[in-house]
C-alpha cells in the first residue's frame, strides 16, 4: 500500500520550503509544478518568477470570480514584478465556443500581446480549457499558467494541458495539447462555491480513489462529512493526493497515447453524452461523469469484471457527497448514438473504462452494444 505522501510508489515532492507542492509533471513540453494548499493565491507572482517567464501577465478570469479573488491575484502577480491586464467574462459551457474565444482574441490584439507574454486563466474548467485552447493558438502558443477555483479543475481539467472548445457535434472537440508553465491551487476558492458544484467537483476527485488508489478511496469513503465542510488538513492532503495521481499520469501518458491516461475518462463516455443530449448546462460536469461511473460500473458487473457490493459501494459514495446516481427525461437511444462521438472511440468501436476492483482500472473494446443499453437504462428513470 502506498505511504502517507506517496501515490502508486510515486513521492509527492515535498520539503520544509515547498510544503504546498504536490506535483512536478514531466511533459515533451516541459516539467511544471502544481502547488496546492490555503490562502496562496498571494504568492501568485513568487510562483510565477520561479519559472524564469518575465512577460507581461494577461489574466483572463470568470466573472464569477471578480472582483475579490481577481484582485487579490491581479495584485499578486504585481508584487511578483508582473505589468497586468485584466479580463474578466462570463464563462460557462453554454459558451465554451469558438465566438468566446474570438472576444478574447481581440483583447489580446488590442494590447498587443507578445509571445513572450503570458496568459493566466483564473476560473473553473471551462475557464481552464478556453482559455488554455487561447493560449495555444494566440502567435501559434504563448506561456499559460492556470489558477483554478473549482474543486473539478483542481483535481482534473487543470492538469494535462488540455485545451479546448465545443462545437455543436460534441463537447471538446476543438482543442490542442498545451501544458501550462504553472498551477496555482487556493483552496480557500473553494470556499465561495455554491454547494452543487462542490459536489461536483468531488466526483472528478472520488473517481481517482476508484480508478487508481483504493487507499484514497476509502478517505473519502470515510471523512465524506469532513470533505465537503473542508474542515482540517485532511481535505486539502486529499486534493494534494487527487493532484499527485493526475500529474503522475500525466507524466507517464502525455499525449493520451497508451494505457494510463486514457483511465481518467472513467465515467466520462456516457456522462458527456449525458451532457450533450440534455443540452449542455442542464447536469454539472461531474454530476454527468457520476451517473456515468454507474453505467461504467453497470457494464463491469454483467461483464463479470466486478461483483454487486462493489457497485453498491460506488453509488453510496457517489450518494454520500451530493451526486446523482440516476436521471430522467433523457432517451436511451440519443445517448447511444452520443457516445459514438466520443474521443475515445477507434474505428468506431468505443474503448471503454471500466473497473476491476478498488482502485484498479482497465480499458475494454469488446463491451456489446446490448449491455451498453442494459446498463445505461438501469440508471434512467
Amino acid at each position: 500500500m502506498p505511504k502517507h505522501g506517496e501515490i502508486a510508489g510515486w513521492r509527492i515532492r515535498m520539503t520544509n520550503q515547498d510544503q504546498n507542492l504536490a506535483a512536478i509533471v514531466n511533459t515533451t513540453q516541459g516539467s511544471y509544478r502544481v502547488v496546492v494548499g490555503r490562502n496562496i493565491v498571494h504568492d501568485l507572482g513568487i510562483e510565477l518568477a520561479k519559472t524564469g517567464l518575465q512577460g507581461r501577465a494577461f489574466l483572463v478570469a470568470d466573472e464569477a470570480m471578480f472582483p475579490n479573488p481577481t484582485r487579490k491575484a491581479q495584485e499578486a502577480l504585481e508584487r511578483g514584478g508582473y505589468e497586468t491586464h485584466l479580463l474578466a467574462l462570463e464563462i460557462g459551457e453554454k459558451n465554451k465556443n469558438v465566438e468566446t474565444v474570438q472576444v478574447v482574441y481581440e483583447w489580446l490584439a488590442d494590447l498587443r500581446v507578445e509571445r513572450g507574454d503570458i496568459i493566466v486563466a483564473m476560473g473553473g474548467g471551462v475557464t481552464g480549457d478556453l482559455v488554455g485552447f487561447v493560449a495555444a493558438t494566440w502567435l501559434r502558443g504563448v506561456a499559460v499558467v492556470h489558477v483554478p477555483t473549482s474543486l473539478a479543475a483542481m483535481v482534473d481539467s487543470s492538469i494535462g494541458g488540455k485545451t479546448g472548445v465545443n462545437i455543436p457535434t460534441g463537447k471538446n472537440l476543438v482543442g490542442a495539447f498545451h501544458q501550462p508553465k504553472l498551477v496555482l491551487q487556493d483552496v480557500a476558492h473553494l470556499k465561495s462555491l455554491p454547494a452543487r458544484e462542490m459536489s461536483a467537483g468531488w466526483a472528478e476527485a472520488v473517481k481517482h480513489g476508484f480508478i487508481l488508489d483504493a487507499q484514497l478511496l476509502d478517505m473519502f469513503e470515510r471523512l465524506a462529512p469532513q470533505m465537503k465542510a473542508l474542515e482540517g488538513e485532511e481535505p486539502v492532503e486529499a486534493i494534494r493526493r487527487s493532484v499527485a495521481i493526475k500529474g503522475e499520469i500525466v507524466s507517464a501518458d502525455e499525449f493520451e497515447t497508451g494505457d494510463q491516461r486514457i483511465l481518467l475518462n472513467y465515467g466520462h463516455t456516457v456522462g458527456h453524452a449525458i451532457e450533450k443530449v440534455s443540452g449542455y448546462g442542464t447536469y454539472l460536469h461531474g454530476e454527468a461523469v457520476a451517473v456515468g461511473m454507474m453505467v461504467a460500473a453497470g457494464i463491469a458487473e454483467r461483464l463479470g469484471m466486478i461483483d454487486t457490493e462493489l457497485v453498491d459501494r460506488q453509488r453510496r459514495v457517489l450518494q454520500s457527497y451530493d451526486l446523482p446516481v440516476r436521471i430522467s427525461e433523457l432517451d436511451v437511444d440519443e445517448l447511444i448514438n452520443a457516445t459514438k462521438s466520443d474521443k475515445k472511440s477507434r474505428g468506431g468501436t468505443i474503448r471503454w473504462v471500466l473497473l476491476e476492483g478498488p482502485g484498479k482500472a482497465t480499458t475494454r473494446r469488446d463491451v456489446p452494444d446490448d449491455v451498453v443499453r442494459e446498463a445505461i437504462l438501469s440508471v434512467l428513470d
